[in-house]
């Protein structure tokens, strides 16, 4: 396949515009840090268009309000780089859209913006289902990626969200 992007990645979204199409459900993805790099994977792939419902890139705090209804207290209270936000970015990319999964991707990919609590690398995923129970618990975890710049820690944060959107 003829692609800019790495091959890994390109792989790994195949897998997930596959097994999407086998199982006839449709995703969604709530992305910030990694600035739109999970849908043009997936979009590298003939027939995702079949299970690519659509993507929100959502880079600065007033984008996740306006476009997923992210309360302003939750990122004022917890940041925008938090499990909180994280789960309330794939909620809202649910409540925006018409896809069964949602990922939602939020992080600091350097070189600056790090703090001693949330450093350069600290990326937080969440996934929401569209026929989650009410009492199931949010799906949502913070990952730190030791990488080798920005580029990295946007890749690497773009191949978990890969992973989350495995059926």
């Amino acid at each position: 396949m003829d692609s800019n992007l790495p091959q890994e990645l390109t792989d790994l979204a195949a897998r997930v515009v596959a097994a999407h199409k086998d199982a006839g459900t449709t995703i969604a993805v709530a992305e910030s840090c990694t600035g739109g790099l999970v849908c043009a994977a997936l979009t590298e792939i003939p027939g995702s268009s079949m299970v690519l419902d659509r993507g929100f890139v959502t880079y600065s705090n007033e984008a996740k309000m306006e476009e997923l209804c992210v309360p302003s207290d939750l990122i004022e209270t917890f940041g925008a780089v938090s499990v909180a936000v994280a789960w309330s970015m794939a909620t809202g990319a649910l409540k925006s859209s018409d896809a069964d999964v949602a990922v939602a991707i939020t992080g600091i990919a350097g070189p600056d913006g790090g703090t001693e609590l949330k450093p350069v690398g600290t990326v937080v995923f969440a996934r929401a289902n569209r026929d989650r129970d009410e009492d199931e618990e949010p799906s949502a975890e913070l990952k730190h990626f030791d990488c080798k710049g920005r580029a990295d820690v946007r890749l690497q944060a773009a191949l978990c969200a890969l992973e989350l959107l495995l059926p």
